[in-house]
């Protein structure tokens, strides 16, 4: 290969090789100048934190599994996912999609979890397919990291967590126990599982994981032996037969709704309940819910160490009993659905947005700071993944007659597991 010559080299040429010491002095400076600057460059391009990007999990693990792919594949990985690492001060995580990923696979499964109930052992009762356990939320604005077990654990030890409310909130603390138990050696745990209070303990941390059943938060004369709902009564005034149990804990997540939905007015009362049928007044149900809260704020203001104690409150879960509300006219409820409504912002009828702005008023109004867990919008599109017909009841499994008649007895306000509620418990564990 020829090169043209340039003046210097012709110059170089005319000294045969020799080299003023005056020249050789200059070449070297110049050397030198151009590596200051260079260095300075890219000092300032480290330090400048204008200029630095946030490291992305999930990019990084795009690029490590592309390692044997070309150059050009790489690329278009990396370019696909740009959203940042997950911040909760940043990231809207209710915002974003379900997208299908097989390669997805739950840490459990209703035959290897040995603390779960029949009610969501839907593939166990007999359901066949099995996607809806393959969906992952991605929301548009971050990564959402996946559940680590190890981590959970790590973050549990020598304490107490405990999730209290109605049994969408045992679908969730079950969950929870199922994604972290087995990780851990039969002899290094345990389970003692009640009506009221079940306790599951990981030896090895010095931690549980505890449900507490209370549908209302506040006492009702229907928390034990569940009555008609038109013979509940609710007493809003008082979470004091539910508290007890709620104190000492290091970590608190509460939920409540679906069982005030009942009707449109809640019989309510103030004081005892000995005075039964002629001490209640009937209230609006927003504002008997309103009244009830507030009952359950002014115990956490007045009772939590905030320095001690995380409290958490998760939004309502979605019901799925009108096939209308996303779009399937002839539809049994939840009944033989397969896939999530892809609809963006898809709302049904099963989620009151009145309701759900009354948890908002009275969060935002309390002394100790309460982390609310939004699961409200990204489960609304899911409506392939309730028990339906593949639950019990009344302690028994559906049978053959009862499966057939679907609009009747098909569950679609709890949830399968594995499936959304593990989602919950990714939310939950990254906001932790």
């Amino acid at each position: 290969m020829s090169f043209a010559a340039s003046p210097s080299t012709i110059t170089m040429k005319a000294y045969r090789g020799k080299l003023p010491l005056s020249v050789i002095t200059v070449i070297l400076g110049a050397f030198a100048f151009l590596a200051l600057l260079y260095t300075e460059r890219l000092s300032f391009l480290s330090s400048n934190p204008i200029l630095k990007s946030k490291s992305c999990a999930r990019r990084a693990a795009v690029v490590k599994a592309s390692d044997h792919q070309t150059a050009e594949e790489n690329l278009e990985n990396t370019e696909i996912d740009d959203r940042f690492e997950f911040d909760p001060e940043e990231c809207d995580i209710t915002r974003g999609k379900w997208v299908f990923n097989r390669s997805i696979m739950p840490l459990y499964n209703d035959s290897s979890c040995p603390y779960l109930d029949r009610q969501y052992s839907c593939v166990k009762n007999g359901r066949l397919d099995f996607d809806y356990r393959h969906w992952e939320w991605q929301p548009h604005d971050c990564n959402l990291p996946r559940f680590d077990p190890e981590r959970a654990l790590k973050k549990l030890r020598g304490k107490r967590l405990l999730f209290a409310g109605d049994s969408l909130q045992r679908n969730q603390w079950e969950s929870f126990v199922c994604m972290v138990e087995w990780t851990i050696p039969p002899e290094k745990k345990s389970m003692k599982m009640g009506k009221v209070r079940s306790i599951f303990k990981a030896k090895e941390y010095n931690a549980t994981i505890e449900f507490y059943w209370a549908p209302f938060l506040v006492e009702s004369n229907s928390d034990i032996d569940v009555l008609d709902p038109r013979k509940r009564i609710l007493k809003v005034d008082s979470v004091a037969k539910h508290s007890k149990y709620w104190e000492g804990v290091d970590i608190l997540a509460f939920n409540t709704y679906v069982w005030w939905m009942s009707g449109l007015r809640l019989k309510t009362l103030w004081g005892s309940f000995a005075n039964g049928e002629e001490g209640y007044s009937e209230l609006d149900t927003p504002v008997a819910y309103q009244i009830g809260l507030k009952t359950w704020a002014n115990w956490i203001d007045s009772t939590i160490n905030p320095n001690k104690t995380r409290v958490f409150f998760t939004t309502m879960s979605p019901i799925h009993t009108r096939s209308e509300d996303w779009g399937r006219n002839n539809g049994l409820k939840c009944f033989n659905e397969t896939k999530p409504v892809m609809k963006r912002n898809m709302w049904g009828s099963g989620s009151d947005k009145t309701m759900m702005g009354v948890v908002a008023d009275v969060v935002k109004k309390m002394k100790v700071a309460v982390t609310v867990v939004n699961i409200t919008q990204l489960s609304e599109y899911r409506v392939d993944a309730h028990s339906s017909i593949y639950t019990e009841t009344g302690g028994r499994l559906l049978n053959d007659e009862e499966k057939a008649d679907p609009g009747r007895h098909a569950d679609c306000i709890h949830w399968c597991l594995p499936g959304v509620p593990d989602t919950w418990n990714q939310i939950f564990l990254s906001l932790l």
